[in-house]
């Protein structure tokens, strides 16, 4: 049996996943992601940005949308940026993984090529939860 929820289940459950995030990490990294968000960091570590106090608004139609994201003034090293994980405050328990691009990705950025030392900044990231 194939289960669909309604958008106002898919809001409760966005609006209380949300809070998770706030003051959280965003870690941009090379290569492919892992199997799933308990496994290990695979690939080079390029850029950790953090979340807004208050990481996301209220979810509308099923996704939420981050607020500002703190940009990295200082990338940590050279590469392409393949994945992404956004991790609690603690910086240690794993969220989410998703793909990085500059268009139609989970996360967008105006340029997947970074520079160690460079500033790293997010264009848009959101997530949608899937009926």
């Amino acid at each position: 049996m194939a289960i669909k929820t309604s958008i106002v289940a898919r809001n409760a459950e966005l609006d209380a996943l949300a809070p998770l995030f706030n003051s959280g990490y965003l870690r941009i990294y090379t290569g492919a992601p892992p199997a799933t968000p308990e496994t290990a960091p695979s690939g080079v570590l390029l850029a950790e940005l953090r979340f807004n106090a208050t990481a996301f608004g209220a979810a509308a139609n099923g996704v939420i949308v981050a607020n500002a994201i703190t940009s990295d003034a200082s990338a940590d090293a050279t590469g392409t940026a393949g994945w992404c994980r956004s991790l609690k405050s603690d910086g240690t328990t794993a969220l989410i993984d998703g793909d990085v691009s500059t268009s139609g990705a989970f996360l967008n950025m105006n340029s997947v090529a970074i520079q160690q030392g460079a500033s790293v900044a997010v264009t848009s990231y959101s997530i949608t939860d899937p009926t």
